[in-house]
């Protein structure tokens, strides 16, 4: 039998258990193929697990949905700070360091609030790809395009909330995801969003950090501000301070762990 490897489920961007968005973490032993890494993170069947293994100079990390890989995840990356402090792996003084597929991220850790340094990914005007605004179930929207994503700006709050998007149909549109967005109407909030990736495998993502590394810069000029409080309107909900700092994007929430056991495999 392989060696029993701990792991732990962690609701982030809240702070209360079973709200927010739920991430597996998994503290490797050593590198594992990503056959094996996949095939957990489908066994885990979150909308992402994410893997540390220790290095000299940090932790690397990995983030895969139960269908693929991904370039950039943030609640799995607050799950795992929060699980390293939470575990005493990290002092709380010190910074996590995190290698990853988009460079050296860090989170730094400061009375139960965890704060993340992503790298900003503005979005572009764009055209509208076919079926984008009729799967969303929408008649109209400004389009915008991000490495990663389409953005879709829409008239008000209501009408993101009312979405319900044809899942299948959207996934056929050629992007990691597609997030819509709107003033929100509640003064404790600067903007609401949600966030959509059935090509991805997750048909809505409760809360999407690395969805504010796009919102952030696009939500600044136009309010005026460089930080923010965001709130994405999915079922389970969350809450996300950005901070806009020239092409960082500083994301900081809370993180509640919900379990903790071993992996035998």
């Amino acid at each position: 039998m392989s060696k029993a490897l701990s792991l732990f489920q962690v609701d982030a961007f809240t702070d209360r258990p079973f709200s927010g968005n739920p991430a597996a973490v998994c503290l490797l032993d050593r590198e594992r193929d990503t056959d094996w890494l996949q095939a957990v993170a489908a066994e885990m069947n979150l909308s992402e697990t994410a893997f540390l293994l220790e290095q000299a100079d940090g932790f690397r990390l990995r983030w895969f949905t139960p269908t693929t890989e991904v370039d950039l995840c943030g609640h799995a990356t607050l799950a795992a700070a929060h699980v390293l402090w939470e575990q005493c792996l990290l002092t709380p003084e010190t910074t996590a360091r995190f290698h990853t597929r988009s460079g050296l991220l860090r989170a730094t850790h400061n009375n139960g609030m965890i704060e993340l340094d992503f790298p900003a990914t503005p979005a572009e005007p764009a055209p509208a790809p076919p079926g984008l605004l009729a799967a969303l179930g929408l008649d109209k929207g400004n389009i915008y395009r991000s490495r990663f994503d389409y953005l879709v700006a829409v008239e008000n709050e209501p009408a993101v909330r009312a979405l319900q998007p044809d899942f299948s149909a959207l996934g056929q549109i050629e992007a990691r995801g597609i997030m819509v967005t709107a003033r929100s109407d509640d003064p404790a909030y600067d903007f609401v969003s949600r966030f959509f990736a059935p090509a991805a495998g997750i048909d809505e993502d409760p809360v999407t950090g690395s969805a504010h590394c796009t919102l952030a810069p696009w939500w600044a000029p136009r309010l005026g501000k460089q930080s923010m409080t965001a709130y994405q309107a999915s079922k389970r909900g969350g809450i996300i301070k950005v901070s806009l700092q020239d092409d960082r994007v500083r994301l900081g929430g809370r993180a509640v762990s919900i379990f903790c056991g071993e992996l035998h495999a």
